[in-house]
């Protein structure tokens, strides 16, 4: 099944544009690479609201939430996750609105770590970050006329969640599931075993319509999550061929699987490849010559 990634979005930054009712998207101006056109910060509600995701310590983009909040009470500001594309303003809308903070808890990579991989998590996560609330599978926090649930979908990080909005299709995915893109999935910051776990858990909830971290609304989501779950498992069967045919490094396997992807995306493919080929160790599918394995190591079939 091939994917359709959904490219063409106007992300009207600086403005709070209406998705669904009462939801309203502001996106940051953070663009890149691995943003798209920036961070999608949600209000819900209307009388109180939450917001999901702050995002980044920009100015505008803290002005455009509190002209969009328009004086209004904030009950709570969550977050899906801890990346540092999504969590840098939260202190600041905090302090502006006497909100709590609520997530599934702090930064935590999926094994320890050395000093490499420390300094590379520390780039890209904010590990200072401690909400005022944990959210577990399950829970919920609610307002005058919204109430979100926490789906524990770890994967992209150990502590992501989508929250669903009761009496709604909706379900904010967060940087799970994205329709411009697939998710990157770097260990030990991500793991491909529970990414792809937290799938089949999105495809067994009712919520049919994701409001993502990054890019547009992706409508008939089932059908998608469904493509996103085969181009994974293709994935991972390009890569066993390869390795039975004798290739054991990931700098060669991203040479021959990523052909058409540009040179600058080779280090974050690298990192999928060797996503991929941790959950291939644990499912007893590979050997890898390195325990954890790395970068560097080189990988056999079992």
């Amino acid at each position: 099944m091939a994917l359709a990634f959904n490219t063409d979005f106007d992300p009207q930054h600086g403005s709070a544009v209406p998705v669904a009712p009462n939801v309203a998207r502001v996106t940051a101006p953070n663009s890149s690479s691995f943003t798209f056109h920036g961070t999608n910060s949600y209000l819900i509600g209307t009388r109180s609201l939450a917001i999901i995701d702050p995002g980044p310590l920009d100015e505008t983009h803290f002005e455009a939430l509190m002209q969009a909040i328009d004086g209004r009470p904030v009950d709570a500001i969550i977050l899906t996750h801890t990346h540092l594309d999504h969590t840098p303003l939260t202190q600041k809308l905090k302090q502006a609105t006497g909100a709590d903070v609520y997530a599934q808890g702090p930064h935590r990579a999926y094994r320890e770590l050395d000093e490499a991989e420390t300094a590379r998590l520390g780039r890209s996560a904010d590990l200072a970050f401690m909400p005022d609330h944990h959210m577990q599978d399950g829970d919920t926090v609610s307002g005058h006329d919204w109430e979100l649930e926490a789906v524990h979908t770890p994967g992209h990080t150990a502590n992501h969640i989508a929250l669903s909005l009761h009496g709604t299709e909706l379900m904010f995915s967060g940087d799970h599931v994205m329709g411009w893109s697939t998710t990157i999935v770097a260990p030990p910051d991500g793991s491909m075993t529970d990414y792809l776990r937290s799938l089949e858990r999105l495809l067994a909830r009712p919520q049919s319509h994701y409001l993502p971290g990054h890019g547009d609304t992706i409508p008939k989501a089932h059908a998608y999550v469904k493509g996103l779950k085969t181009h994974r498992l293709m994935r991972e069967s390009a890569i066993m061929r390869q390795l039975d045919k004798g290739v054991t490094s990931i700098s060669e396997l991203v040479v021959r699987l990523y052909r058409t992807t540009p040179e600058h995306l080779h280090g974050a493919a690298a990192m999928t490849v060797l996503a991929h080929l941790e959950a291939l160790v644990e499912n007893g599918k590979a050997v890898a010559s390195d325990t954890p394995a790395t970068l560097e190591s080189s990988f056999t079939p079992r």
